[in-house]
């Protein structure tokens, strides 16, 4: 894999990485300054990083005002920002490694058809995001998945996660405030890493970033958490570097339920907009001055 450019810093390296489908509301305001200000605090680096890989909802106007509200709340960043659509060849790389170990497995099954076997099913697994691919073309024999590639079928490339976790054994993380976390990566299902028309998924994308950035403390929302499991699993995989992680609570709007990108009402814009100075409105995301 190629080497993280990061320099030594005795602090934590952290870092925010949003994706351009919208304005940033006051979750991703509350997101940004927790990591800003655990590194900041102790002496150490904060990145920025455009998650845009998702080329069909990401919009160049979306990713110039996250970096404007960002700046306008007083955050302060390295220059210049990682934007993963700059940087395919990366988790093309991964996604090779992990194809090498025969880890991998393409799965032809649509959306649909995902959601009748599981609704035919006696007993569904279930995971954090609800039921889990039950495996269909998991045991698709190799003459089968050649001839359906060469008709140009689509498919998603998944992980073996039965595979993967035998391969990599007993793996943990230390949790800041809580220790150390036994990995259950299993939780998640056979994931998708990838698909015909794209060498990634989230989940590649952000674990090869952090370690190509050189990230030592990730901090991230709590309901996230569950993929930190999944991403502990890649990391060892790819022979990448494990780093801290602090999964922080959510802000929620008025109703109580979490912050979209929908709550436009609660959008960094429209606050700064209605008059909200940049210190109100980072109290109002739980960093008062």
């Amino acid at each position: 894999m190629p080497e993280s450019s990061a320099a030594t810093t005795p602090g934590p390296v952290t870092r925010f990485a949003p994706s351009p489908t919208g304005y940033l509301h006051l979750g991703h305001a509350h997101s940004a300054l927790f990591g800003w200000r655990a590194a900041r605090e102790a002496g150490g680096r904060f990145l920025l990083r455009i998650e845009d890989v998702d080329l069909a909802r990401c919009r160049p106007e979306f990713e110039a005002a996250i970096l404007e509200d960002l700046a306008w709340l007083g955050l302060a960043w390295e220059e210049p920002p990682r934007r993963q659509s700059e940087h395919m060849a990366d988790y093309a790389q991964g996604l090779d490694r992990l194809d090498r170990l025969g880890l991998l497995y393409p799965c032809f099954c649509t959306r649909k058809e995902i959601r009748a076997e599981i609704a035919a099913a006696a007993r569904a697994p279930h995971g954090p995001e609800g039921p889990i691919y039950p495996g269909t073309c998991r045991l698709l024999p190799e003459d089968q998945r050649q001839e359906r590639r060469a008709a140009g079928a689509a498919y998603a490339l998944r992980l073996d996660v039965a595979a993967a976790v035998a391969r990599a054994g007993p793996l943990s993380w230390i949790e800041r405030g809580a220790g150390a976390i036994a990995a259950d990566p299993r939780s998640l299902g056979d994931v998708v890493l990838a698909r015909k028309e794209i060498a990634t998924s989230y989940h590649l994308a952000v674990t090869l970033d952090d370690a190509l950035q050189g990230v030592t403390l990730v901090t991230r929302g709590a309901d996230l958490f569950h993929t930190s499991h999944l991403h502990r699993l890649l990391q060892a995989l790819l022979g990448l570097p494990v780093p801290e992680w602090q999964h922080h609570a959510l802000i929620s709007g008025p109703d109580g339920e979490r912050l979209a990108k929908r709550s436009d009402a609660l959008s960094i814009r429209a606050l700064r907009q209605a008059g909200k100075s940049p210190a109100e409105v980072r109290a109002l995301a739980g960093f008062a001055d």
